[in-house]
């Protein structure tokens, strides 16, 4: 069997980077670690193509080769995703489909010959089997049950161009301990976190080193703390390995901010060259917390934690969500006052969405509330519910909060007074190495934020003073100021699509309510 593994097109996101990755010559920030986690666990006689349509096109030759094509994705990339498999059937390829996306909505890629939803581990090899006799459709579903990820064989990294990417991905676990009232994880993955054991990820770390990846590792769980146990199992592991190694990967993860409260684990992150977390603040109102069931937020404070976690040598990055039901007017001020007082430099804010099969979703939809056309969801649409503050108020908030937060000087202040506080790293291997494209990326971030704007005084006072104050963070600091270079540009995309979104949203309800306002007055004459 020939298969062609088919990645689809991220539309531009806060997490696309395209700016910045063009200064390094990367294509994409992260592989479909998804895709090769596939083409492990399918039989090993058969062939695999991997096109990551974020670094090329599909050829004519891809498509000649191909005997089945499999694609995953997720709801972002619905749009490219759909066009994939309806040129596939186009061309008489057969087309599997799986990923959350499908998952959540089948219906909507019903099209495709065959539906393996949930985890691969149980429902990929009963698509072998429907193959084996020659089944031409099917859906394969889990039944409720989780597999047992210890048995996930190391992904096909080997389908990679590593150069094309700017980070690795890697999984240690699935499935988080909480129950956040908005939050798909725990509706695909369940409430009790898995793991991989450490012999397990040590060898695809083994693997990528074979290979010669030597530059980021981002661990894709979106609780790496979820069972504390096991993650520090791994992390003592992990430690002698790194120093065996001489420290040939920086890695960076998601986790919780009860992070905070565990300084063993924070040290052992750091001792494993660590150097970056992402947490899912969502704000800092605790009643919206309480209210969407976030309560691990609630218990202790919030700026505190970020405080504590950067102190010990971890980069925070956050998650903001606006839009909860209850919120009261300002919430957008208050995410903005919280971010440039923990001075986060990295702060995805977003209006909330309510995720397919979500108990929001569920809640939402027993309110008739859903909005169900709107399923593109990004940080460039509006919500896809009806909230229960006016919808215009929410969005210029939001439009607002967004467009201040990544204005350039309060972009480069920020970043400036979170390196100043970040611990030192323990170990300085340096990965990125000097080459002529590192040397271009470094002068034209001087160029255009040291001379060309407004940020100029700024760019080179911050840079000299981290230099002098805390020097051995200077290149982790010089890579979050080159993301400047993407936010210009993002923050421009948010306001202008949103706001037309929003008039569109006015006009139309404008003209509803003189519809309904009509007969009315026609009754009165």
């Amino acid at each position: 069997m020939r298969v062609l593994l088919l990645y689809p097109v991220f539309p531009q996101s806060f997490w696309s980077f395209e700016k910045a990755l063009e200064l390094v010559g990367r294509k994409a920030m992260l592989p479909p670690l998804g895709l090769i986690t596939v083409a492990a666990i399918l039989p090993q006689d058969w062939e695999f193509r991997l096109v990551d349509r974020n670094v090329r096109e599909v050829t004519e030759a891809d498509w000649d080769w191909a005997e089945l094509v499999i694609l995953s994705a997720m709801i972002v990339q619905k749009g490219d995703l759909l066009a994939q498999i309806q040129e596939a059937k186009r061309r008489g390829k057969r087309v599997a489909v799986g990923g959350p996306y499908a998952t959540a909505l089948p219906q909507e890629v019903a099209e495709a010959d065959y539906l393996i939803l949930d985890e691969g581990e149980i429902t990929l090899p009963k698509f072998i089997a429907a193959i084996q006799r020659g089944e031409t459709q099917g859906t394969y579903r889990s039944e409720g049950d989780r597999p047992d990820v210890t048995i996930t064989p190391i992904p096909r990294f080997d389908l990679l161009d590593f150069e094309a990417y700017d980070n690795m991905s890697v999984q240690f676990s699935r499935g988080c301990p909480f129950q956040c009232e908005f939050c798909d994880i725990i509706v695909l993955y369940g409430r009790k976190p898995r793991t991989k054991s450490p012999e397990q990820l040590l060898a695809e770390l083994d693997r990528l080193y074979e290979l010669g990846w030597r530059r980021s590792i981002f661990m894709v769980d979106d609780n790496f703390i979820g069972n504390k146990r096991n993650v520090k199992l791994l992390l003592r592991a992990l430690k002698d390995w790194m120093a065996e190694h001489e420290y040939p990967f920086h890695l960076s993860t998601e986790a919780s901010v009860d992070l905070a409260q565990d300084p063993e684990l924070m040290d052992l992150m750091v001792e494993c060259n660590f150097n970056g977390v992402f947490l899912g603040i969502e704000t800092p109102d605790e009643s919206s917390l309480t209210l969407t069931s976030k309560h691990q937020n609630t218990r202790n404070s919030l700026s505190d934690a970020v405080d504590a976690i950067t102190r010990t040598g971890l980069r925070v990055m956050a998650g903001f969500i606006i839009g909860f039901d209850n919120e009261t007017s300002g919430a957008g001020d208050r995410i903005v006052r919280f971010v440039e007082q923990t001075t986060i430099p990295i702060a995805i804010f977003s209006m909330l969405q309510a995720l397919p099969d979500t108990a929001l979703w569920h809640r939402l939809k027993r309110e008739g509330r859903l909005v169900e056309d709107n399923a593109n969801l990004n940080q460039t649409t509006l919500m896809n519910f009806v909230p229960t503050r006016p919808l215009e108020e929410v969005t210029r908030e939001y439009i607002d909060g967004f467009w201040r937060l990544y204005d350039p000087v309060n972009y480069l202040d920020r970043t400036y007074r979170h390196f100043l506080k970040l611990g030192a790293p323990r170990h300085s291997a340096k990965l990125r190495k000097v080459t002529w494209k590192v040397i271009r990326a470094f002068l034209t971030v001087c160029w255009r934020q040291g001379v060309v704007r407004e940020t100029r005084w700024k760019f080179w006072h911050h840079l000299f003073s981290i230099l002098k104050h805390n020097p051995t963070v200077v290149e982790h600091y010089f890579s979050v100021c080159a993301l400047n270079e993407h936010f210009l540009e993002y923050r421009q995309a948010v306001r202008t699509k949103i706001e037309a979104q929003l008039a569109d949203y006015l006009a139309r309800q404008e003209l509803n309510n003189a519809l309904e306002s009509a007969p009315s007055e026609a009754q009165a004459v």
